[in-house]
Formats: structure tokens, C-alpha cells, sequence
């Protein structure tokens, strides 16, 4: 059974057949029409989402408004990472950013990537941090300019990311080469260096969850 099909099987058996809550942050629906929202059983004022990340079966996924929740999250996705458990127990779910052709065999579907960036620019509307010089093949993540002050708000220099070393999660899209769009803070990492409060929270969302 692969991780997204593990994944689902873990999610039932904890939830399949009790009563939940579901707690969102608003009514909005994500770029892909679905409405993000933690999930608790009635009993319990954790949310499911807690225990996916404790076990390794679930990645964190910008989505609302609470630092302390994003911190919470995180710190379960680490723990996990950090004790290769789930999904962590390989290499698969932390994709090289100069793999191009195992990120783009994630098209469609919500990912986590780590590299060094090869050129941080400023080109018309965009922000572009990418892993390489090609732009027709390597890896990219795009920045609107609209959400730059809150990016670099969060502690993330821009400009002065040449050569940092970053860990990113998205949705891989593919333009020219495989691309991360942000649209939440939360999405980009810095690697080695003090984790900011950023002004987005972050749910979980399964590690092979599609369905732009």
C-alpha cells in the first residue's frame, strides 16, 4: 500500500464511525474550491490533525490564522520527521530540489521540497526563487508581488536568498519546469535558522491529497 492509501486507512480508523466537530478559521474555500477545517472528535479538544502529524502521515499545509497553532503543528511535523516515522521512514516525501522529474511526478499534488537557490529576482508582477538556470526545466517557486511584504514580514529576505538553503510546500504546478506557487507565509522555510511566527496558520493535509 503507498503512503496516500496508508494514509487514509490511518484517518478512518480514527475517525470512521464517531461523532467530530469541525473547527475552520472562515467559510472561505481554498484556490481549489475545498474548505480546510480541523477535524476533533467529540470527546477530544485536539484535533485529528495532531495525531496524522505525530505518526508521520500527514504534511503541514498553509491555511489560516493562528501562530501558535502553526508552531504546534510544525513541531509535530519535525518530531516525526526527525524519528522517520510515516512517511519519513524514506526519502519520498522530502523531494530534491534538483530532482526535477520526481517533482514533477507529484503534478497536481501537494508536496515538500528542499534545495539551495540558485537566483532570487523581482520580474514584473512575480517573484522567482529558483534551483537552477533553466527555466524551461528546473524547479521553481513563484512569489505574486502582492504577498512579498508579508513574506518578508515573516523574517524571509527576499533578495538575499542566493545561495540560502530552503525548504518549500505547495502544489505542484508545472510552467516550463515544475513550479510551487505561495500563497501563504508559511510555505517557505529557511533552513538552519530560527523558525518565524508567520502571520498564516497551517493544517495537515495527507501527503498525496490531489484535487485542484
Amino acid at each position: 500500500m503507498d503512503a496516500a492509501g496508508l494514509g487514509k486507512v490511518i484517518l478512518s480508523s480514527l475517525i470512521e464511525g464517531r461523532d467530530v466537530t469541525l473547527h475552520g478559521f472562515d467559510d472561505t474555500p481554498d484556490r481549489y474550491g475545498r474548505q480546510p477545517a480541523f477535524v476533533a472528535l467529540i470527546d477530544s479538544a485536539a484535533p485529528v490533525q495532531f495525531e496524522m502529524l505525530t505518526r508521520g502521515e500527514a504534511l503541514v499545509s498553509p491555511t489560516g490564522s493562528d501562530p501558535a497553532c502553526f508552531q504546534a503543528l510544525l513541531a509535530r511535523e519535525a518530531a516525526a520527521r526527525a524519528a522517520r516515522r510515516g512517511i519519513w521512514a524514506g526519502s519520498a516525501a522530502l523531494k530534491n530540489a534538483k530532482s526535477t522529474d520526481d517533482i514533477l511526478a507529484r503534478l497536481g499534488q501537494f508536496t515538500m521540497v528542499e534545495g539551495t537557490v540558485s537566483s532570487a529576482r523581482l520580474a514584473g508582477a512575480t517573484f522567482y526563487v529558483n534551483f537552477g538556470r533553466r527555466w524551461t526545466r528546473d524547479f521553481a517557486v513563484t512569489i505574486p508581488r502582492r504577498m512579498m511584504p508579508a513574506v518578508e514580514a515573516a523574517g524571509i529576505d527576499l533578495k538575499s536568498l542566493k545561495d540560502k538553503k530552503v525548504r518549500v510546500r505547495g502544489w505542484i504546478e508545472k510552467r516550463g519546469g515544475p513550479r510551487i506557487e505561495v500563497t501563504h507565509v508559511g510555505q517557505i522555510e529557511m533552513i538552519g535558522a530560527a523558525r518565524p511566527i508567520p502571520k498564516s496558520d497551517l493544517a495537515a493535509t495527507g501527503p498525496e491529497d490531489e484535487g485542484k
